[in-house]
């Protein structure tokens, strides 16, 4: 009897629906996206005929691709359960075009559920066109703008360097902060702090009022103070609400998260995705604050039951973001009744974070009495104390650790006489704006409208990777590189990396998802325009100096002037007579070497001598031409003794031909087949030589508690303490 074939993104998606559907139905991954356009633009996308993209299957997931087809030519019909997304409208068609399905069914759901999903099954619908154009028209934006602008930042900068249609407004919004603390010029004052006891030996403490521009004027206060009488004046009660925050969106898990947890936006981003997957929270990706009225309904008597009746008040928030989408639900537990959820420690403390935020929106305000009491005396400034005290918990009785110091104070009458006990002036100065926090700068991403909530992890993420922009202390910092390509843009398509270009351009993609603007009409909108513009800064000439060296700094080598560039590692000071003269410096004073010649013509392009070169893993010899030409020289006996170091000895199961052979690429140490690329057998790690009961794969090596693992992670025997219990 054939069965229904469901098609979801991910193993532990899979996973986790399959325990809520019966025996009819198998439940495949695609593990994310199985076609994107080729690396090479040139066939990527045929902008003649319409931005038609090009798309190939990704590389890896031929096998996939394969599986599913098989799969689905024996299926009694086909559904695709991604995402409820654009992104995951786009990977349906995607998954649909690859393997020729004609009729699909499309089913979405909010949250990973018995219910939730076997309802979605219940109302299917056609892959949603719109959507995936809106999907399909970012992906294509982003490369032509990304390709055309890299391209010109390689002739005129430096090879190796990129620009991005969100990744470069978000590096200049970073640099400009950078520049304003630069600018900043600190101004003095000075703050007067006393102590006070009232006539019944309660003790204060007391801020002056007014902030003194002056040491002499401070000094005259302190002086004038210890010789005045002071009394009471004024003594001040009011009540004030906290309000609980609205549940979380995207943006604000990724702001909470850092402040409160010290995940990066990416850290929680894949903790959320884990989450969602399991089934224990609705989907991440949202702008939207709504509850559904079942979840207020279930909220409401957990709080009555938990905490009490006063403690509940049910209440909707309204989604500030205007292209939110309504359907959506904000981010909350699936079910309100366990507050402990997740596979590790990170999971469990994400979770609680999100169940506390949504449960606490439903509760009542918090009240404090504040408290403020003035001081005075003749011909000096007011001093003043304030405190507070919590008179009712409301929402913090979930939510304790959002709750601030109580400052209680002594109490004090009007008119009563005062004893100072001690009096100080602080010197300090105005302080520059702070530097965004990741946190920070995902609140500024969305303030200005600049990117979407699926998006903004990866923008950070990217411009840290490209190496523009470095994490130190919490704060991002913008690197010389990227301060250099950032003003470059600014300089030459300010217009195409602002806030409301940028921003005009998300609005866009939203009309083309809800039916209001076409593909074809945005695309030839942004093309037409940005290519003139491209073309047009073609002419100006390679900055190939970012100005002159201090005058104290002189060349290493013949002692000329010397001008600062932009090398790999950020900028350097290199002789003003280069290349009739190398000598060059760090920023630091320090001596650069210049690459030693082999003497040797490069066999390749016959034009520039071999050199040797520093590269990530050692030293190597290559054209001094690059990147014009990029002939590496192979050392054929390092190699092979390199090889010979890193085989394991354990034959490759897929060709028979090779051995696994450890290797090292940017993630890391892996295992390779030795007959790539004929083969392109990994593992992430070493083999045992032990072939899978199950499956018939590569066991490799574990950890204490489990020896060793099969290499497929699809496989029960990858995680043989689960397939235990």
């Amino acid at each position: 009897m054939s069965k229904k074939l469901m098609i979801v993104e991910s193993p532990s998606k899979a996973k986790t629906i399959a325990k809520y559907l019966d025996n009819e139905y198998i439940v495949k991954a695609s593990v994310g996206h199985v076609r994107d356009l080729p690396k090479s633009n040139k066939n990527a996308i045929d902008i003649k005929s319409g931005f038609v993209p090009h798309y190939e299957i990704s590389p890896g997931k031929e096998k996939v691709v394969a599986e599913i087809k098989k799969l689905a030519k024996g299926a009694e019909e086909v559904i695709l359960a991604t995402d409820p997304d654009r992104e995951g409208e786009a990977i349906a068609w995607h998954i649909k075009e690859a393997i020729g399905l004609k009729n699909p069914k499309r089913v979405v759901f909010h949250e990973i559920t018995k219910s939730a999903v076997q309802e979605a099954i219940k109302h299917p619908r056609k892959i949603d066109e719109n959507l995936k154009e809106a999907q399909e028209a970012r992906r294509v934006l982003d490369r032509l703008f990304g390709y055309d602008l890299s391209g010109l930042i390689w002739q005129k900068l430096r090879y190796g360097l990129s620009a991005g249609r969100v990744q470069s407004p978000a590096l200049r919004i970073v640099v400009e902060r950078e520049k304003e603390i630069r600018a900043f010029v600190p101004e003095n004052f000075w703050e007067i702090e006393a102590d006070f006891t009232g006539q019944s030996n309660q003790s204060a403490h007391f801020k002056c009022q007014e902030t003194i521009k002056s040491e002499a004027e401070a000094e005259e206060i302190l002086s004038n103070a210890k010789k005045s009488s002071w009394a009471i004046v004024k003594v001040e009660e009011s009540e004030t609400t906290r309000r609980a925050k609205a549940p979380f969106t995207t943006s604000t898990l990724q702001q909470a998260a850092s402040s409160r947890l010290g995940y990066s936006p990416a850290i929680t981003m894949r903790l959320a995705q884990k989450l969602y997957e399991a089934g224990h929270i609705t989907y991440m990706r949202t702008d939207s604050t709504s509850l559904s009225a079942q979840a207020m309904k279930e909220i409401n008597n957990l709080i009555v039951e938990k905490y009490g009746k006063e403690y509940a008040k049910p209440q909707k928030f309204l989604t500030k973001s205007k292209n939110a989408q309504e359907a959506h639900e904000a981010i909350r537990p699936t079910h309100f009744s366990t507050i402990d959820a997740g596979a590790n420690t990170q999971e469990q403390k994400l979770y609680k974070l999100i169940w506390r935020r949504v449960v606490t929106s439903q509760m009542s305000e918090a009240r404090a009495l504040k408290t403020k009491i003035i001081a005075q005396t003749d011909n000096l400034p007011s001093f003043s104390a304030e405190g507070s005290r919590i008179t009712f918990e409301g929402w913090l009785k979930a939510d304790p650790k959002a709750r601030s110091e109580d400052v209680e104070l002594p109490q004090f009458k009007e008119s009563e006489k005062l004893t100072l006990e001690k009096i100080e002036s602080l010197g300090k100065q105005t302080e520059p704006p702070h530097r965004y926090s990741e946190a920070g700068l995902v609140k500024e991403l969305e303030k200005r409208g600049i990117g979407r909530p699926s998006t903004y992890a990866s923008i950070i993420k990217t411009i840290q990777d490209r190496g523009y922009v470095i994490k130190e202390n919490k704060s991002l910092q913008p690197t010389e590189t990227g301060e250099v390509v950032s003003d470059f843009l600014s300089a030459n398509f300010g217009n195409y990396i602002s806030d409301t270009f940028t921003a005009k351009m998300e609005d866009e993609l939203d009309d083309i998802a809800r039916g209001k603007e076409t593909y074809i009409h945005v695309l030839e909108d942004f093309y037409g325009p940005f290519t003139a513009e491209v073309k047009s800064k073609k002419s100006i000439p390679k900055i190939t100096d970012l100005g002159k060296a201090p005058e104290n700094i002189k060349c290493p080598t013949c002692g000329g002037e010397m001008i600062i560039k932009l090398g790999r590692g950020g900028k350097f000071y290199s002789c003003a007579k280069f290349p009739d003269c190398d000598g060059a410096m760090a920023l630091d004073g320090k001596v650069l070497e210049a690459p030693k010649s082999t003497g040797e013509k490069c066999p390749k392009c016959g034009k520039g001598d071999l050199i040797e070169r520093d590269g990530k893993y050692g030293k190597f010899i290559a054209c001094s031409n690059y990147p014009k030409c990029k002939f590496i020289k192979k050392d054929e006996a390092a190699d092979a003794e390199r090889m010979k170091a890193s085989d394991t000895g354990v034959q490759c199961p897929e060709c028979k031909k090779g051995t696994m052979t450890e290797k090292r690429g940017r993630y890391g140490v892996f295992y390779g087949c030795s007959n790539y690329p004929d083969c392109k057998n990994i593992i992430k790690t070493k083999p045992t030589g032990k072939l899978c009961s199950i499956c018939g794969k590569l066991m490799m090596e574990g950890t204490k508690t489990i020896p060793e693992r099969c290499s497929d992670k699809n496989c029960p025997n990858h995680r043989p303490d689960k397939l235990e219990k």
